[in-house]
């Protein structure tokens, strides 16, 4: 075998398993989207046999020798070639030393706990999920002793959404927050609250999902490449390839600026994910590298444009023609205060920007002590709201406004949660760096989101998989990474708002 025709069918490969993973993403969307809840015996079967032959195309012995013979001769690969079997690799040689049946019944059981949970929350029944729960961090300690016996189990889980991320990194990042984020929490609960009073009222579907399409077409997505869905919680899947994503947003009755946010976050994701190069679709190489660089899209376009001064006042003419009845004797600066009010509460998805990381701190402490063998799954409510009391001071009512309101844990996520505050403060920090080439400020003034988005896509997006996430910062910023710029641009923005 040549190295040329080996190439060949390394990218054969690639393809093949571009199209399980789209068939299974196909399944798993429609399951929490539009499919009967009596469907998940039926969707269980098929994702078990799809999971099924994707383990043996990626684990057997030809694809084996395959990439070990290309990694051999990686002297004669290009970068991009060597990063993408770099990436095979990892991934095939952590899948080999898990069983097949385990990994197959592993993937039935996320199946299984995503139906349960919906169910769970739906009745705030945690007990009805908890034997699911308990499988999962189960049997994510046993992969995590497969796969690497040498670290703790919760740094594998960490690793695997963000490259390198450990229970060390994480703690010197948390306390750093909270030596900045507590003190300007307690000085703002001690200021006269902002009313939000204008996002409340009576918003039917119909017009929340009209004015979530215009917050799309503002926000630059291409909408025959990215479709809008509902579900239980938001999120975000490319089906294939950067060339078909899906978002999906939770319609509050109540109050427009639920979906509203969640649509400006999921939208960053599906722009990050539609913005890797042409060339990497259909490879270990296309979407977003990490769960941290992707939630700094998500986040940055969500609070440090979405909630900015600016996007609002040009927004709000399109709240208006939305909601007309609703809006009637309000401002864009009363939207603005209201979207920026920082008061502690229950659902980490609507916190405001301020308390945020203090829901995600919860989180982190409540995985690492699970899989470090020092909490039982069935305490896990209890804790939970012991948690929400010590860290946000807010009482929690019920398990569906608290333990169970994450779908996270039902996918099999554990690790996951701390990537949404490091995005935050990644995202930070890349809008300083974007500052220096485009004029941001004017871009939200006036709507144009393209010169924004250009920046990104040349800076981040383009590449997919090409760097590691450590690389990828290195290469934008120029500069070491750290969360002073996000605790700053926090301090900045609401002492201003609350005039502290």
């Amino acid at each position: 075998m040549d190295v040329k025709s080996a190439l060949q069918k390394f990218k054969d490969l690639q393809e093949k398993l571009s199209a399980f993973n789209h068939a299974e993403a196909l399944i798993f969307y429609d399951g929490v989207t539009t499919a009967p809840k009596g469907t998940t015996a039926n969707r269980g079967q098929t994702l078990s046999i799809l999971s099924r032959e994707s383990y043996i195309l990626s684990t057997g012995k030809d694809t084996v020798e395959l990439l070990e013979f290309l990694d051999a001769n990686s002297g004669e690969l290009s970068h991009k070639e060597k990063r993408a079997v770099e990436i095979a690799l990892k991934g095939i040689r952590d899948m080999q030393k898990i069983p097949m049946e385990e990994y197959v019944a592993y993937q039935q059981l996320l199946v299984e706990a995503d139906d349960v949970w919906h169910t769970a929350k739906e009745n705030s029944d945690f007990a009805l999920f908890c034997p699911y729960l308990k499988k999962i961090f189960d049997t994510e300690k046993k992969f995590a002793g497969y796969c690497a016996p040498d670290k703790h189990p919760y740094n594998y889980c960490l690793d695997k959404y963000e490259s390198g991320l450990t229970m060390q990194k994480c703690d010197e990042f948390f306390t750093a927050l909270k030596a900045e984020l507590v003190p300007l929490i307690k000085q703002i609960s001690q200021r006269p609250q902002l009313s939000n009073k204008c996002l409340k009222g009576d918003f039917s579907e119909d017009m929340q999902r009209r004015f979530s399409i215009e917050l799309m077409k503002a926000m630059g997505i291409d909408l025959d490449h990215c479709a809008l869905s509902t579900t239980e919680h938001p999120f975000t899947t490319s089906l294939g390839s950067h060339h078909d994503v899906r978002i999906t947003t939770n319609f509050n009755r109540e109050d427009f600026s639920s979906s509203m946010f969640s649509v400006i976050h999921e939208g960053g994701h599906a722009l990050y994910d539609m913005g890797s190069s042409d060339d990497l679709a259909y490879t270990f190489l296309d979407g977003g590298v990490s769960m941290g660089i992707h939630e700094s899209q998500s986040r940055f376009y969500e609070n440090l444009l979405g909630r900015s001064k600016n996007f609002i006042d040009f927004i709000f003419p399109k709240i208006c023609e939305s909601f007309p009845e609703q809006m009637k004797g309000y401002t864009a600066e009363d939207v603005y205060k209201a979207v920026n009010l920082v008061t502690p509460s229950l659902i980490r998805t609507e916190a405001d920007e301020v308390t945020y990381c203090m829901h995600v701190m919860v989180r982190y402490e409540l995985e690492k002590r699970v899989m470090s063998g020092e909490l039982e799954v069935e305490d896990l409510p209890s804790e939970w709201n012991r948690l929400y009391k010590e860290y946000l001071g807010v009482d929690v009512p019920d398990d569906k406004h608290g333990v169970l309101q994450d779908s996270h844990w039902s996918g099999g996520g554990i690790g996951y949660f701390p990537s949404y505050a490091l995005g935050s403060a990644y995202g930070a920090q890349f809008l300083l760096k974007m500052k220096e080439s485009v004029d941001v400020e004017q871009c939200l003034k006036t709507g144009d989101f393209a010169p924004i988005n250009e920046w990104n896509k040349e800076n981040i997006w383009k590449h997919g998989c090409l760097y590691k996430p450590n690389e990828l910062l290195d290469r934008v910023l120029g500069e070491p990474f750290t969360p002073k710029a996000y605790t700053d641009y926090l301090k900045n923005k609401y002492k201003k708002i609350y005039n502290l």
